[in-house]
């Protein structure tokens, strides 16, 4: 699933119920943490979601791709259009 907000990442870093918003709006001004652990800067944070997302719509684009070939190649086998969708769902 694609990151989509700062919980996104948060989550990830550690295990267990260790930050917070005090029932408040999930932003950073709002990030209690709920352990020894140092709270990430927000710099930080909206870095690695974009990353994160980067990474992620990449991956995506690039299955895409890979199945586009795919059927091209299964295409240039003999299958028709029909076959390959009803086969593979391409």
């Amino acid at each position: 699933m694609r990151p989509e907000t700062i919980v996104d990442i948060l989550s990830q870093m550690r295990q267990g119920e260790w930050f917070g918003f005090n029932g408040k709006e999930h932003v950073y001004a709002n990030l209690v943490i709920r352990s020894d652990d140092e709270k990430p800067t927000q710099e930080w944070i909206e870095e690695e979601l974009t990353r994160q997302q980067r990474v992620w719509d990449a991956a995506k684009v690039a299955k895409q791709d890979r199945l586009a070939s795919v059927k091209s190649k299964l295409e240039a086998l003999g299958l028709t259009t029909e076959e390959v969708q009803d086969a593979f769902g391409l």
